[in-house]
């Protein structure tokens, strides 16, 4: 099973008021109490979406020293992950992809780099993007800064991870990268809730949706790395 997580070797003092977008999931009710630590810990680690933050010599030394959890299968439900897996604090590491079938994974470095391309152009990086799933059903992220909030439900044995939201339903996909985790969507879906976010860049856009064309059962989106506080 896919259990284990990131350790980070550096030793971390949350000291780092909270800016941008504040304290995730700040208004929620009693009854999310048990993940208010962890919605607020997100925006602390990166700056509340403004570039600063606890992240930026953690994670590279969580990449550099090639931490990840030591399992990757990019195929969609082609291996279970199962919910626990999924709970935490997950920070962008880089561009993510997975792929309907075996046969397509052998383009994972080509759709990354392209993919790299437009992420860069649109502000998409790891000082301002993340995510928080709770036991209960809960999720929160930050896009370029931007939140993101609602509930989630994710079928173990498929992999199919729906993100309920004010923007509707996203439909995604969970599986195991170098890093940890992955969550990626269509191309068609990754650029509507780009755009629903009022996130723009030229004609990024367009090429993350000519990616979905030109890698017909790809999909595209974000490899995230597990936050553990010390």
């Amino acid at each position: 099973m896919f259990r284990k997580s990131i350790i980070f070797t550096t030793v971390l003092a949350l000291s780092i008021s909270m800016t941008g977008c504040g304290s995730l999931l700040g208004n929620t009710s009693n009854n999310n109490s048990n993940a208010g630590g962890m919605f607020g810990v997100l925006s602390s680690i990166l700056g509340g979406g403004s570039g600063g933050g606890l992240l930026g010599n953690v994670l590279g030394s969580v990449i550099s020293n090639g931490m990840g959890l030591g399992f990757v299968d990019n195929v969609v439900g082609h291996s279970t992950i199962d919910k626990a897996a999924l709970e935490g604090i997950w920070i962008y590491a880089e561009p993510g992809c997975a792929f309907t079938s075996q046969s397509l994974a052998g383009s994972e470095l080509a759709v990354k780099q392209k993919l790299s391309s437009a992420f860069n152009t649109l502000g998409i990086k790891s000082e301002n993007t993340g995510f928080v799933f709770d036991q209960k059903g809960n999720f929160e992220a930050l896009i370029k800064g931007l939140p993101l909030k609602g509930t989630y439900n994710f079928d173990t044995n498929s992999g199919k991870l729906n993100l309920n939201s004010s923007i509707g339903t996203i439909p995604a996909y969970v599986t195991a990268s170098s890093k940890g985790l992955a969550i990626t969507l269509e191309s068609k879906n990754l650029a509507g809730l780009l755009q629903s976010l009022k996130i723009s860049g030229g004609n990024a856009l367009s090429a993350i949706n000519n990616l979905g064309n030109s890698y017909n059962g790809a999909r595209f989106g974000f490899d995230l790395v597990k936050y553990n506080k010390q």
